[in-house]
């Protein structure tokens, strides 16, 4: 059994004092017992048969914090940690390399219970229909196979996959696992991401893309899953970055791109955060990038996105130095200076 106060005292040396919600999730953590004699077949809470637990709740309240923070004191234990879109990768690429054998699902678990006796799976999503139907299985036929099993998600199990092809085959499956590990709302107040990257909110302050990545790194869930191309709509675009839940654009180049409102809102809905960088004075031989710009920050702030900007020396008021759009404008710069101060997401 693993000591919840070595994780409770180790989250406090870094400033962070865990609320009630997450002081249950880590002693439930620690609830993880390990047969020395036989690892494949141990109780992974005490007076339950269950094999695992499936931690949700909304973004940003500790649910990976806290499961790593676990995790790190589990050095004797052999275990496996995989964001979800590194989990469909490792698994395309074992299909691929057991193409044309016998039930290569079957293989692919006998690899993962091999190898490890945990595995974390951190934001459990499904959107495509044969990953729903791949992950739904292989998770199953983990569990039955005596792994231990963390997973994380934004939505309970009932709410995955939502108006996705053949559902009720995926929902079979869930109600399966729901059956062998618990289901655990992550509930609180305080979104640590958040509060790390609103500490970030200097104005003048020259960053630079070092120091941009580097915040982006601390803060997006996916370490490895980078791209430069942004996917909206069926249309592709330009970025700076695409670390799963965080998008990275520079201003000209980005809205120079023939984007609009439909991409705006897309993009609000699908990513936590927005870093916008590399800004620089327009004026009225630049209307189209300050029309889509105008735009994005209207919908940013109806659907109050987390966006960070990073004017470095280029001051709101100096964005726009044109005379055509007036009043227009003028709402555009109150609307910055609000979101810089991010007291957006606060107000109704």
């Amino acid at each position: 059994m693993f000591d919840s106060q070595n994780i409770i005292d180790e989250l406090k040396n870094q400033g962070i004092e865990p609320d009630s919600s997450q002081i249950e999730l880590i002693k439930k953590l620690c609830l993880i017992r390990f047969d020395k004699n036989n690892f494949l077949n141990l109780k992974f809470f005490k007076n339950t048969s269950s094999s695992g637990i499936y931690i949700w709740g909304e973004v940003g309240r500790g649910k990976t914090l806290i499961t790593s923070a676990f995790l790190n004191k589990c050095r004797s234990i052999k275990f496996k940690s995989f964001h979800y879109i590194d989990l469909m990768k490792f698994i395309h690429s074992k299909l691929t390399e057991y193409a044309g054998k016998k039930d290569p699902l079957k293989l692919i678990k006998k690899d993962l219970s091999t190898e490890c006796q945990l595995i974390f799976i951190d934001e459990f999503q499904v959107e495509d229909v044969a990953d729903a139907m791949i992950v739904g299985n292989l998770v199953n036929a983990l569990v039955d196979d005596g792994l231990k099993i963390i997973l994380t998600s934004n939505a309970h199990p009932d709410d995955l996959y939502k108006d996705g092809l053949q559902r009720r085959k995926f929902l079979n499956a869930m109600e399966m696992l729901k059956k062998k590990v618990e289901v655990f709302k992550l509930v609180g107040e305080i979104d640590y991401r958040s509060k790390q990257i609103f500490a970030e909110n200097v104005f003048g302050k020259n960053y630079s893309d070092k120091e941009i990545s580097q915040l982006i790194n601390v803060n997006a869930e996916a370490k490895n899953f980078i791209d430069n191309n942004l996917l909206i709509n069926d249309r592709k675009f330009n970025c700076k970055q695409v670390q799963n839940n965080v998008l990275w654009i520079e201003f000209i180049d980005f809205f120079r791109q023939p984007t609009g409102a439909d991409d705006f809102l897309m993009i609000c809905e699908k990513y936590d955060w927005i870093f916008i960088s590399g800004f620089s004075s327009c004026d009225d031989e630049s209307l189209d990038i300050v029309r889509r710009f105008i735009s994005f920050v209207d919908i940013a702030y109806k659907e109050k996105t987390k966006v960070k900007f990073f004017f470095n020396k280029c001051k709101i008021n100096e964005i726009y130095i044109g005379t055509k759009m007036g009043v227009i404008w003028d709402r555009c710069e109150s609307r910055l200076n609000e979101m810089h101060n991010f007291s957006h997401i606060n107000n109704s």
